[in-house]
């Protein structure tokens, strides 16, 4: 018989059609009443297979009795509760490194677009605004201090970019990082004081949240911007908003936010903003290597007992 195994979330429909193949897949989203079904069948599932996304909270687990293994689409796993996982002796998987690249691409990308105001001069064309006069001027890139915030894999990634533009790279992050080749900066604060790019590359989570205040967002100031790939929850978004519409920040390149979908509206009308939807990784190289991670994890544990890519 094929392992069960629960998925919680949509997938990729071509990781969907491979986790068929090997194992006996249910899908939590198919059922109509979801207590009842977990409350009935929830013993049966020895693996259960989400996203970054939707995660697996402490209900989920508990209400899978013989969970034994979680596998994550996605590399954050704030929206897992990893204490009720270790509390259960369940293990955990995750997608990193697969999709550093893409992520630190598109970091540059976005503080090369909020800087020299790419997205609000292809708006000036579109809307005729040539025609009656000249696009106002931006900021140079190169050269100038970039502050990164968390400098694990993909804020190393994003530094390393930098260097492609001659500038200088500090971090801060909860611990030093021994033998690196960038200054440590163990106060936020004075981070962002002395950066004119500050990008947002740490987990999210409860140990995050608001990490970037509004006294980070204040020690920017009207000349610096502020670039996230990280999680919405990291920042202060009211004082986020709020400093961009008083002109307290000089802009702002965001691919997350705290109430995804849901974007503060009144930054719609801002050209200091550049606004995605969370498509750091999203591409089809990427998506498809972590969608080959996620089943590499799961047959990895039904063939040996152990994960490929274990969260520590």
């Amino acid at each position: 018989m094929k392992p069960r195994l629960l998925q919680h979330g949509p997938l990729m429909a071509s990781l969907e059609s491979a986790l068929a193949e090997h194992f006996d897949l249910q899908l939590l989203s198919k059922q109509t009443d979801r207590q009842a079904f977990l409350a009935g069948r929830g013993g049966e599932f020895t693996g259960l297979v989400t996203s970054a996304r939707f995660g697996a909270d402490r209900a989920l687990i508990e209400s899978l009795p013989k969970l034994a293994v979680i596998a994550s689409f996605g590399v954050g796993v704030d929206a897992i509760d990893l204490a009720a996982a270790r509390e259960r002796g369940v293990a955990v998987s995750n997608t990193p490194d697969v999709l550093t690249d893409c992520v630190a691409d598109l970091a540059f990308g976005l503080l090369i677009d909020v800087a020299r105001r790419l997205s609000a001069a292809a708006r000036f064309v579109r809307r005729g605004d040539w025609l009656k006069g000249q696009f106002p001027l931006a900021t140079r890139v190169s050269g100038k201090n970039l502050g990164i915030v968390g400098l694990g894999r993909i804020g190393t990634a994003i530094a390393r970019r930098a260097g492609g533009f001659d500038m200088p790279v500090r971090y801060h992050s909860r611990r030093i990082i021994e033998n690196c080749p960038y200054d440590y900066e163990a106060s936020l604060p004075a981070l962002a004081d002395w950066a004119d790019f500050l990008v947002i590359a740490c987990a999210g989570g409860a140990a995050t949240r608001h990490l970037v205040s509004r006294e980070v967002i204040d020690a920017l100031g009207p000349d610096g911007f502020l670039v996230n790939i990280s999680r919405g929850s990291v920042v202060d978004e009211p004082a986020l908003v709020e400093a961009l519409l008083a002109g307290r920040l000089g802009g702002a390149a965001l691919d997350v936010f705290d109430d995804e979908p849901n974007v503060p509206p009144a930054l719609f009308g801002l050209d200091s903003v550049v606004l995605l939807p969370h498509i750091a990784s999203a591409t089809r190289e990427t998506r498809q290597a972590m969608a080959d991670c996620v089943l590499a994890n799961l047959r990895s544990w039904v063939d040996a007992g152990r994960l490929l890519t274990p969260v520590g």
